[in-house]
């Protein structure tokens, strides 16, 4: 079963689940982000990419392993008579908070013009019969369920509240994506109870895209115009560091 909990120190959350859990997130993310260009939001893609880079490379081993009970106590498995570990191998994929609640909001963004893309002469496209019972939707909703329970978890009942009124917001997802690595950077430096208080400001600043956010769009907007590339292009060089204490 998909499980998704909090990290141990607030730095993020972990994705938990065996091959056939991750492929379902996998697949399902990769789909509604459409192809290359097809939607125009590009960068975001590539963050929402990110996060099926490390589920793919999950299920290939190259992550860490869990071992979780699988109920298969020694009384079930002499009543069937077969031979059963009494426990599931899962593998566990850690994403830092702004990261996931970016790629959250970039996930709204998205399902809204897959469900357009499919339903093109619908009105409310979401609801139309092409989307309705659409698995690949049902799936990246129930991994967006899965992250607001573990915030459940961890902020307070009044900003709870205020994060998902703020996640609900049908904004444009912000498309210099460099201001997401530095809410992560920015989020390393804190202490866990920091984290706690700071996640309602940074889905606030992620959908409101303030006066920080545009100081920095200006300056991507300003250096790729300089060097004729996209904004994906610009590279801030910000280094995360090589082990984070999750």
């Amino acid at each position: 079963m998909l499980t998704i909990r909090n990290t141990p120190r607030t730095a993020g959350i972990e994705i938990l689940g065996d091959h056939k859990d991750l492929l379902g997130v996998y697949s399902a993310l990769h789909t509604v982000v459409g192809d290359d260009d097809e939607f125009h939001v590009e960068d975001a893609r590539i963050r929402v990419l990110g996060v099926c880079y490390d589920l793919r490379h999950a299920m290939m081993g190259d992550r860490d392993i869990e071992f979780v009970d699988n109920d298969m106590y020694y009384e079930k498995i002499k009543r069937l008579g077969v031979v059963s570990s009494d426990k599931n191998l899962y593998y566990t994929v850690p994403v830092l908070w702004p990261e996931i609640l970016y790629v959250f909001l970039a996930l709204n963004d998205f399902v809204r013009l897959y469900a357009k893309s499919r339903a093109k002469t619908s009105t409310t496209p979401i609801l139309d019969a092409a989307n309705l019972w659409d698995g690949d939707i049902a799936q990246v909703r129930l991994f967006q369920s899965l992250v607001v329970a573990c915030l459940k978890e961890i902020v307070s009942e009044t900003s709870f509240r205020r994060i998902l009124k703020y996640m609900a917001i049908p904004a444009p997802v912000l498309d210099a994506t460099q201001y997401v690595d530095l809410l992560n950077m920015k989020f390393l430096d804190m202490d866990p109870d920091k984290r706690k208080k700071s996640l309602l400001t940074i889905v606030k600043r992620l959908v409101e895209q303030g006066s920080e956010y545009q100081r920095l769009r200006e300056k991507v907007d300003y250096m790729a115009k300089k060097n004729h590339c996209e904004f994906g292009d610009i590279d801030f060089s910000w280094s995360y560091p090589e082990k984070i204490d999750w």
